[in-house]
């Protein structure tokens, strides 16, 4: 049987390790010089660097086996530190309320809390927007303070502009006056199912970074009888009947025509419709057009500095710096920098394709980091002694307001495909946490070679939202945000 999966990221190889298990030995086609996708591992001399940070949890005992079966010994377990920045002090994250308030002053705190009062007697109604729905569980003043600045800063689009159903899976359960027993180690644990995902105070993490699982997930495949084509693009999938029969590939050894019983595929599912031969009807290619995503620089400094501050990640609510979050990739893995009295910090920027700092030479935007470093005084410019860019483009499927119509519109229309399946974070346009989408592809991988009728679709959407055991996997602390209903 011949099976090809398009895309070597969790969804993909996580498919492709199920194929192989299950008696067939895939194709997987990628096209970058890397496997992982999102989750790959950018490695620079000594130095690696990850495409944001990486958390690892799941509910799912599957997944979990498939990464203890995986990593075994190389899994870490490390403890929890992320702070905001914001007004040149560094506030703890989640938010500790003494810290906090104590910071803030007397007469802020005394805002907070009055606005928080009259919050709780007087909510907005109806709650539409994400303002509205932090509103009404902090207040208007603690929004203004802690989720305004950097919310709009990250998306560029008014927190008014944004639903409150992305607010309601961003910071499901956490009030208050939650907050404020957790600080006083007041509340219930963290394994309560009700505590919020945000409280987490640990969680787990491959040794050498998120990329360092997936090239092994590559090794044993290859061991066991699959191919994986390195850069190499999909150019278009043949249809006949109903199904797909081939798929034409373009790599290092040139244009070929791969034979599929069955097609797997992770990739943009705007950009998998615009591939079939014959192409879609208008109407379909219209909708496939339309989807859009938001992109993503990663900035990596090796700085000649140790212990420039504890966190894994940093929070940046200032509108002086473009950078939005700040890695400490030696806090997530002291492996991650081999090189004593180093330090490799990766700065954030959330951008479309095609912006002018998308655009922007490798030199200018090290430049550029180290500068917006040294303003927010974590380092000096002389500290600076080399860098790396790493684009993704695609990295966060965009939440528009007519996102939903188009996206059912591709679904119904593939669906007609009856040997294609569409998954991952892309390939389903959802924002997948990466077990999610390691689960999309094992059914779809099951769904391929036998009997199974798992519906892929609905991974990942009756589920309460998850987060709230010891450790957590990265998409939690930057979902897309969801337009306003018209």
């Amino acid at each position: 049987m011949n099976v090809i999966v398009v895309g070597g990221g969790p969804a993909g190889l996580a498919a492709a390790d199920e194929l192989c298990r299950l008696g067939v030995t895939p194709v997987v086609v990628e096209s970058q010089e890397r496997v992982g996708g999102l989750s790959a591992t950018h490695r620079f001399g000594d130095f690696r660097f990850d495409i944001g940070g990486h958390r690892f949890f799941s509910q799912s005992a599957l997944v979990n086996d498939r990464w203890r079966e995986w990593m075994g010994e190389e899994m870490l377990v490390r403890p929890r530190l992320s702070r905001i920045y914001f007004r040149d002090k560094f506030f703890p994250y989640p938010l500790e309320a003494f810290e906090t308030l104590a910071k803030l002053g007397v007469l802020e705190s005394g805002r907070i809390a009055a606005s928080y009062a009259a919050a709780r007697l007087r909510p907005r109604r109806p709650e539409t927007s994400f303002e509205d729905w932090v509103c009404n569980r902090f207040g208007e003043r603690l929004f203004r303070l802690f989720f305004k600045s950097y919310t709009e800063k990250v998306w560029g689009m008014p927190c008014s502009a944004i639903g409150a159903d992305w607010a309601a899976q961003r910071i499901r359960n956490l009030d208050l006056p939650r907050a404020v027993l957790d600080s006083l180690r007041l509340g219930k644990g963290s394994g309560d199912k009700a505590f919020a995902k945000t409280l987490v105070r640990s969680f787990h993490y491959p040794r050498f970074g998120p990329g360092q699982m997936w090239e092994r997930v590559a090794e044993r495949l290859s061991k066991a009888g699959a191919t994986i084509l390195m850069n190499t693009a999909v150019e278009r999938l043949r249809i006949e009947a109903g199904r797909v029969v081939a798929v034409d590939v373009a790599g290092p050894e040139g244009r070929r025509s791969l034979s599929a019983d069955a097609v797997i595929s992770s990739t943009a599912i705007g950009h998998l419709a615009a591939m079939l031969d014959p192409a879609a009807p208008p109407p379909v290619r219209d909708a496939a057009a339309a989807l859009k995503h938001r992109d993503f620089l990663t900035v990596g400094l090796v700085v000649g500095r140790e212990s420039l501050f504890p966190d894994q990640w940093l929070y940046i609510h200032s509108d002086a710096v473009r950078v939005g979050r700040i890695q400490n990739y030696n806090n997530w893995s002291p492996d991650m920098c081999p090189v004593e009295d180093t330090t490799l910090l990766g700065f954030e920027y959330f951008v479309n394709r095609g912006e002018p700092l998308w655009n922007a030479s490798d030199d200018e935007l090290i430049d550029l980091a180290g500068r917006e470093g040294a303003a927010l005084g974590l380092l000096e410019r002389g500290d600076v002694v080399g860098g790396t860019v790493i684009r993704a483009d695609k990295a966060y499927p965009v939440y528009d307001s007519g996102y939903r119509a188009n996206l059912d519109m591709l679904q119904r229309f593939l669906s007609g495909v009856a040997n294609l399946w569409t998954v991952g974070r892309n390939g389903l346009h959802r924002y997948n946490n990466q077990d999610h989408s390691m689960l999309s592809g094992i059914y779809a991988a099951r769904n391929a070679t036998g009997p199974a009728s798992y519906d892929v679709w609905n991974v990942n959407t009756a589920a309460e939202y998850h987060e709230s055991g010891t450790f957590t996997e990265h998409g939690a602390d930057r979902l897309v945000p969801v337009a306003v209903r018209d």
